[in-house]
């Protein structure tokens, strides 16, 4: 199984709201670097704009622990979320769908379409107001940084008459534990 670790960067973690944890299945394969990557420059990219941050202080919470666990095509039959109040922050699980190959500027446009889709439900769980406009993502840099991110096997479909190719939500929450 390649396990690497999660995407923690304690300084930064102080001052932000939106904090990005990452994985992605593998079937055997690399991780999809490129992909991963663009989910977390418009995290982070959320995380710096100022109507987001004041869209976010609305809940009350000081934090959003967003995981994202990017699966292949076959994977992403049944796309999951697990939303939880964990003391003063939101804890937020996701399956997202893994482009097959895309450019960088495609990569960035697919994650931000991924990202904004989650917060839709994020919001729509909390009761929120409507998204603030997504600001404009700069394209990811060709030198971005490598980003660390747990790469896990899908478990083997033991006994089952339909072969699943998707996680469930205890899954999920196991994928980050």
């Amino acid at each position: 199984m390649d396990e690497q670790t999660l995407d923690h960067v304690p300084a930064m973690e102080a001052c932000s709201w939106l904090r990005p944890h990452l994985g992605t299945t593998t079937g055997g394969g690399r991780a999809p670097r490129e992909h991963v990557s663009a989910l977390r420059h418009v995290a982070r990219t959320l995380d710096a704009d100022p109507r987001w941050r004041s869209w976010w202080q609305q809940t009350g919470l000081s934090a959003c622990e967003l995981g994202i666990v990017a699966e292949g095509r076959l994977d992403h039959l049944r796309p999951s979320a697990d939303i939880r109040r964990l003391d003063d922050c939101l804890w937020a699980n996701f399956t997202c769908a893994l482009p097959d190959g895309t450019p960088p500027a495609a990569a960035t446009r697919a994650a931000t379409e991924e990202v904004r889709a989650m917060f839709e439900v994020i919001r729509q769980a909390l009761t929120l107001t409507a998204l603030p406009p997504t600001p404009q993502v700069p394209s990811l840099p060709t030198d971005a940084p490598e980003v660390p991110v747990t790469a896990k096997r899908l478990p083997p479909a033991a006994h089952e008459r339909e072969q699943r190719g998707y996680l469930t939500l205890t899954e999920i929450q196991e994928f980050f534990s």
